[in-house]
């Protein structure tokens, strides 16, 4: 079944926080966006509960009277838009406006966050996919640095390695100014939210 009149009633967000599933994933860099995820169930306390059928954790929450719709992909990260169409199916379509997608950066420093609005995909393979599935690539983005190794042969190692501590405390601070960023895009929209968020650190 699609939308309900509730669901239609109420303005709907999806965010997805990206990663790859498993614990022998779960510390790696390329999870921060399923880290920041996390802190957004905390902050709304909201339950993330696996639906093996449909390949996703997710949970809904209600914030500022909109339905928010929390989801980490358990595809793997090149087949993250493959959740797109179960929840299609559940929720109804999204507009691009209200699909946040957070996911980690190598192109900016461990924990520091920014947030952009539709743009280029910066090789991102989940990102990638997301943009296929959706068919289009106008949907908000929060990224969380992770930094880059410095030699474009080690980005895969990298990204599927758990930061040293110091490194690994920076980026879950990052993910925290993520979940305030994504709440901040809900609540107040893409223009106060990028004003306060990508100055906030630079």
């Amino acid at each position: 079944m699609s939308d309900s009149p509730s669901l239609q009633a109420k303005a709907k967000w999806l965010v997805l926080g990206l990663g790859n599933p498993g614990d022998k994933y779960a510390s790696t860099r390329h999870n921060a966006g399923a880290w920041a995820l996390e802190e957004i169930s905390r902050e709304l306390s909201v339950a993330l509960r696996l639906r093996p059928r449909d390949e996703m954790v997710t949970a809904e929450a209600d914030y500022v009277g909109s339905l928010v719709v929390l989801c980490f992909p358990q595809t793997f990260m090149n087949e993250s838009g493959r959740v797109l169409a179960p929840l299609r199916k559940k929720y109804g379509s999204f507009d691009g406006s209200n699909i946040i997608v957070i996911h980690d950066e190598l192109d900016l420093d461990a924990g520091v966050v920014r947030v952009k609005s539709g743009g280029g995909l910066a090789g991102h393979n989940g990102l990638k996919s997301i943009a296929a599935h959706f068919g289009s690539n106008d949907f908000q983005r929060i990224r969380i640095g992770i930094g880059h190794p410095g030699d474009r042969n080690k980005v895969l190692n990298w990204v599927l390695s758990p930061p040293p501590k110091e490194e690994a405390e920076l980026i879950r601070l990052g993910a925290k100014v993520a979940k305030d960023a994504a709440l901040s895009l809900i609540a107040q929209g893409v223009e106060k939210t990028m004003g306060e968020f990508n100055v906030r650190q630079a």
